[in-house]
Order: structure tokens, then sequence, then C-alpha cells
């Protein structure tokens, strides 16, 4: 499946705001954002501006959100027939369903620096689900799911690291985090108040009821 490689300040300067997909980096003076506030590429200065179309206000928007959770295409189009389906608002239901995915679910509670981190060590098996191992990022958890590192897992000092900064993390109220076991588990789906993406995403909803 094709993924993107490149460099990933590159996204969080396309987009104008920090999507925070470097961890630690992203924090300090080093980030790219802000050394150079304006789009990458040969014509990126002079792109603020031009005047953007309704479109193009729509497509920054979808791009921002897919670029954040780190989906492809396909895969955010997909989410969006699905959130369209739910009952409730299809914008809303969207961002519930990208929240949902185990990969999100890590790096929220803390397990990961950012959500490319959370992703890679899912994939490598670092973490169970209700006791069974599972290493696919995408997977949707639910309210009672119990996700924990994995015992063999424990002495890998990248884990080792992260367990160190969970005593100062605080878990989003929709999850609940036992630091001492690194334990987290999914209390309720969350709100929309309680995501903090700063996107519009009534405005992603137009652009694919175009």
């Amino acid at each position: 499946m094709a993924r993107y490689v490149g460099p990933v300040c590159r996204q969080c300067r396309r987009e104008g705001m920090k999507l925070y997909l470097k961890g630690d980096k992203c924090y300090s003076d080093k980030c790219p954002v802000t050394r150079r506030a304006y789009a990458p590429g040969q014509h990126g200065q002079g792109q603020g501006r031009k005047k953007v179309s309704e479109y193009g206000i729509q497509l920054r928007e979808k791009q921002k959100t897919r670029r954040t959770y780190g989906v492809l295409e396909r895969q955010f189009h997909n989410y969006f027939v699905k959130a369209d389906r739910q009952k409730g608002i299809t914008g809303v239901n969207l961002l519930v369903l990208l929240e949902r995915r185990i990969d999100n679910i890590v790096y929220r509670l803390g397990f990961a620096a950012s959500r490319p981190q959370a992703r890679q060590l899912v994939r490598h098996g670092h973490f169970t689900v209700n006791g069974r191992r599972l290493n696919i990022p995408s997977a949707l958890l639910k309210p009672g799911d119990v996700i924990q590192v994995a015992e063999g897992s424990k002495s890998s000092p990248i884990i080792k690291e992260l367990a160190e900064g969970l005593a100062h993390k605080t878990a989003p109220a929709w999850l609940e985090l036992s630091a001492a076991d690194m334990t987290g588990k999914v209390a309720r789906y969350p709100s929309r108040e309680e995501i903090d993406l700063p996107v519009q995403e009534h405005l992603i909803v137009e652009l694919y009821s175009r």
C-alpha cells in the first residue's frame, strides 16, 4: 500500500499549522513551521497572497484532517462513507471514527510521542487489546476495550523512555490511564468538544457532497 514517506514537516508547512507529526520536535524551536511559516516549494512564500476558492478551502480541511491521522485518501473516504451511514452529524461521526483508531488511542494515552510513532509501535506488536496482541493500526476500539503494553515489550528502550513521561501525562476524559502498568481503557466515545483538532468538519462533508 502506498504511503507518504517524505519529510512530514512539509505536510505541516503545507497546511500552515502544526500537525504534531514529529513528537518533541514540534514543541521545540527547531520546528520548521515556526522557522519557515510558509508553504514548501519554489512558490511557497507567495501562496499566502493568492485568493483561495471555496473548493480549495474545503480541500485543505480534508487534507489537514487526513494528514493529522495519517490516513490514505481511499481509506479516509471509506471512513466518511461509514460516518455518513451512522446516526448523528456526519462530520462529528467522522472525527470520532478517526479517534477510535488504535494508533490514535496509543498516542492519546501517551504511549507514543506522535501518531506516526504510535502507528509504528502498533505494527511491531507492542500492544495488546483485551489481552490479545493487535498489530493493525487502523483497528477501531470501542468502550470497554483495554489496551496495554505487551509484557515482552516493557523492556524495550523506547517503551521505557515513554513510560517515564507517563507520570506527567493526563489522558482525555473519554480514556482511562493507569501509568503504573501502562494500561489504558476506552471509557466511552469522545464528544466533539473533547477532540482538540482545529478543523471545520462540515467543510469536509460539503466537499464530499459535491
